[in-house]
């Protein structure tokens, strides 16, 4: 048993509205976007090894980034990278994780983060999922990170917190929202009891494996036979077939949004989910004009942009405003920065001209 938190890594995306920068065979999480010299996987790493020692992590991938991961993290052994053989959403990606990990250390308290989000004062943070922790302590709760927003946000969920007593800093949970149009979203801003969804989450393993008992009793019976394999030559067989048993469920709409256990705790310590070039865009050191230049470039009377091209060719840009230019391998897109809605069909339109090109 330990007494410090296991940290659970959800890396298993594959980041398409970072295409053509991502691709399937290395996506976003994997890739050194910021200019850090490490990965995004690698700084979540980094960023909680203040908390945990290294064989307390354990990463979620898919089956092709099992390699990849221990090649970024080689602190890490095998077993501790778990492979899906599909994707399942965050549900079944944290139940796996959940219910191998009460197999080993049936008191163990869990801190759930995606793979690539940018945290800019660690400090900070390291200082709320320290208050989340404590929390979870009490009773079944189930503690989410909520951000406190500076902006009307349509690319983000929203949760809206009851005021607490006591001056305890978990607040009781009211309602989870899915991302919102700009003028909810303004309404939420503007009524003060709402935060951003991190799709961050603290809780002791036997909180969660009792929510997903009473909220998702599918997902419970099919992890409940898994104790039996894990950790032993069966477990990969076992996997491959209770993936094909499962529904694709977010832990969100699973559970968050329907037990009455939920407590949020809120930050403020620099985050984004660097969900999109938008998003980039904005934390990226700009021009005069407010154009991120990653490359080598000439730009006339261009404003808002994104340019991300290769070092050894010279682009040349006249009159464009909020556009995107980004060259990768064999893809040169030019589109407008705000326009990530319609990376889904870049990607598939893309697919059915050739696998190389996603």
């Amino acid at each position: 048993m330990q007494d410090k938190p296991y940290i659970v890594i959800m890396a298993g995306g594959i980041g398409s509205r970072f295409w053509p920068y991502s691709r399937k065979n290395r996506p976003k999480q994997f890739l050194d976007i910021l200019g850090t010299g490490r990965s995004l996987l690698q700084m979540t790493y980094d960023r909680f090894r203040e908390l945990a020692e290294p064989e307390q992590f354990i990463v979620v991938t898919n089956y092709r980034y099992t390699e990849l991961i221990l090649e970024q993290l080689p602190e890490l052994n095998p077993e501790q990278v778990l492979a899906e053989p599909l994707r399942k959403n965050t549900a079944t990606c944290i139940a796996y994780a959940a219910y191998k990990i009460q197999t080993f250390d049936p008191q163990a308290t869990l801190i759930v983060t995606p793979a690539d989000h940018l945290i800019l004062q660690e400090k900070r943070f390291i200082q709320t999922i320290n208050r989340a922790v404590l929390a979870a302590q009490i009773g079944d709760r189930l503690i989410t990170i909520g951000i406190k927003p500076n902006r009307a946000e349509t690319g983000y969920g929203y949760i809206q917190f009851l005021e607490g007593d006591n001056g305890s800093p978990a607040l009781k949970v009211k309602t989870f929202t899915e991302k919102p149009n700009l003028k909810l979203a303004k309404t939420f801003i503007d009524s003060g009891d709402f935060v951003w969804n991190s799709g961050m989450f603290v809780w002791k393993v036997n909180s969660l494996l009792a929510a997903f008992a009473e909220n998702m009793p599918d997902v419970a019976e099919v992890f409940e036979e898994g104790k039996s394999h894990f950790g032993k030559s069966t477990e990969g067989e076992f996997i491959d077939r209770a993936y094909t048993m499962l529904k694709n469920v977010s832990i969100d709409y699973g559970i968050m949004e329907k037990s009455d256990k939920v407590y949020v705790i809120l930050g403020d310590f620099g985050w984004s989910d660097l969900g999109s070039w938008h998003s980039l865009h904005e934390l990226q050191e700009k021009d005069g004009n407010n154009n991120v230049i990653e490359g080598n470039a000439l730009l006339y009377e261009t404003t808002n942009s994104y340019v991300k091209m290769d070092t050894d060719k010279l682009v040349v840009i006249e009159g464009l405003d909020n556009y995107l230019i980004n060259e990768s391998d064999n893809v040169l897109l030019i589109c407008k920065l705000g326009g990530e809605k319609k990376f889904r069909d870049f990607v598939l339109n893309a697919k059915k001209k050739g696998e190389d090109f996603v």
